[in-house]
């Protein structure tokens, strides 16, 4: 599907009949009945201005109509991209727990022309038709789920959107990375909240065996990530919805395989509707030295959210409100494979000894003389103290590359969450709880209490002063940018918190990219 190359070539095209009025058809989908997309064009009365409008059709009767595109203008299909964006802006699911979503100041502006106008005209006709292709992929769920028959849906759903699904991925979406940049930050939200809802719509139907027999088998690296330099910050953003996390063994490789899972389809439902959004933020300095050049980086932020896909808050559905929360933070970052210009790594976090206080009482216990009864009395009492944490931190090294890892640890067990596992009988199968002496039970009602592990919005953050990493180079690459590797892995585990419930699973995610060093004093 090639639709920007179509619409571009339309002023010119010698398809057009020689009335005034007349339409060109690119057909999106078709099986007895065709989805259509058409161009109308037609000419002013008093000019040779000409100027055309889409419109999306199903058995020749209109669904979407498009502003009018004036071909003349310097950019004569900005209007007709710029209302897509803001339909699909204007349709996204929002987050159940969002805290800013009654403040009426908070609803999104119009987007503004040159937020998209300099992506047209930075990358080139074949980069942008990709980023096209995905947000006019977005406008057609909405119109397909909201506005058109149920047999408009199921063709989209079989015939456009499982043969693309890759486009939803990192791989595929340089251009719309560079938008997120320009829009901000509440557009990049609202527009990935919407991937978020079609991938999960797409894959629920998938497991359930409604159609979609053309969907691909593989769909590990659905979602999205970018990163990028600013400020002196290396920011790395990940975006996946639950469905497409891969499923974990008790021992943490990333293999999808049989797991303990629910039989309340209820809260199988509202589980699946989940999308991990996660920030990771990396400070770094440079400082120029007489033989080298000193290159430090520590933790500087870290969120994880997982947003619930929806557009209620279905207070009365106790179901909606459980959901996965994470239980294990992986972030890596160092130079590019092959790097012959590090000479060293210096971690700055040691292994942890576990501290342990004793306190040791003795009073003796004995009689004097020849009387039988004791005159002095002695007992033993020993106290032993242990620091109990619930995030464990840890630095560790894969060569150059540095390695932050934290890992949610029942503080009752010492179990780590993330590896933990649900109780297996004699019979070899799980027998519908979760072993207390394994993990989980000190996390229900997680979200509750003095010592709770996760904000009271069902988060998590970190943005400690966790001690950073140093690499020394060589003194000649001063002056050059370096591309350094950044990457993260998360794990998301689920045990019941308010509910009843046998369900018991970890996913995880992995997400890598680039980012600029530029070894350039004040850059």
């Amino acid at each position: 599907m090639d639709l920007w190359s179509w619409i571009c070539e339309l002023p010119y095209s010698n398809e057009w009949s020689i009335d005034s009025t007349s339409e060109l058809t690119f057909q999106l989908a078709s099986s007895t009945e065709s989805l259509q997309l058409n161009a109308r064009r037609k000419f002013s009365s008093n000019s040779d201005l000409l100027a055309i409008t889409f419109y999306v059709s199903y058995e020749q009767k209109a669904l979407w109509v498009s502003d009018t595109c004036q071909v003349n203008s310097d950019k004569p299909f900005l209007p007709l991209v710029l209302q897509i964006l803001q339909e699909i802006i204007s349709r996204s699911p929002t987050a159940h727990d969002s805290i800013t979503g009654a403040c009426p100041r908070s609803q999104l502006q119009k987007l503004k022309p040159d937020s998209v106008s300099w992506i047209i005209d930075s990358h080139s006709p074949e980069s942008f038709s990709t980023f096209f292709n995905l947000v006019f992929l977005a406008r057609l769920f909405w119109l397909c789920a909201c506005d058109a028959p149920s047999e408009v849906g199921s063709l989209y759903f079989n015939s456009m959107l499982a043969p693309n699904l890759e486009a939803f991925s990192s791989a595929h979406a340089p251009v719309l990375r560079a938008f997120f940049v320009s829009a901000g930050v509440d557009v990049e939200l609202a527009i990935m909240r919407t991937f978020g809802y079609m991938l999960t719509k797409c894959l629920l139907l998938r497991e359930v065996g409604v159609g979609l027999q053309l969907l691909t088998p593989s769909f590990k690296n659905l979602g999205f990530s970018y990163a990028a330099e600013t400020h002196g910050l290396w920011v790395l953003k990940g975006y996946t919805p639950l469905m497409a996390m891969t499923r974990c063994r008790s021992n943490g490789i990333n293999e999808r395989c049989p797991v303990f899972e629910t039989k309340e389809s209820v809260l199988k439902y509202a589980l699946a509707h989940q999308q991990i959004e996660v920030v990771i933020q990396l400070e770094y300095s440079i400082e120029v030295k007489e033989n080298f050049i000193l290159v430090k980086t520590r933790v500087d932020n870290i969120r994880v959210h997982m947003a619930k896909l929806g557009f209620g808050k279905n207070e009365e559905n106790i179901y909606m409100h459980e959901r996965h929360f994470p239980s294990r933070v992986l972030v890596w970052v160092g130079p590019e494979s092959g790097a012959s210009y590090v000479n060293s790594l210096t971690l700055g976090r040691s292994t942890d000894n576990i501290e342990k206080e004793t306190e040791i009482q003795k009073i003796l216990k004995g009689s004097f003389g020849e009387t039988k009864v004791p005159k002095m009395k002695a007992m033993t009492r020993t106290t032993t103290r242990t620091k109990a944490r619930t995030w464990r931190w840890d630095h560790d090294s894969d060569g150059h590359v540095a390695i932050f890892d934290a890992t949610l640890c029942d503080n009752m067990t010492g179990v780590e969450i993330a590896m933990s596992q649900p109780y297996v009988g004699d019979d070899g199968a799980a027998n519908g709880r979760v072993d207390r002496d394994q993990a989980g039970h000190g996390f229900q009602k997680r979200y509750n209490g003095a010592n709770r592990s996760f904000t009271k919005f069902e988060n998590w953050v970190f943005s400690e002063g966790l001690e950073g990493v140093k690499w020394r180079l060589n003194k000649e690459m001063e002056g050059s940018v370096l591309k350094w590797r950044i990457g993260g892995q998360i794990w998301v585990s689920y045990f019941p918190n308010e509910v009843k419930s046998s369900s018991f699973e970890t996913r995880c995610v992995e997400w890598c990219d680039e980012v600029d060093l530029p070894l350039i004093l004040g850059a």
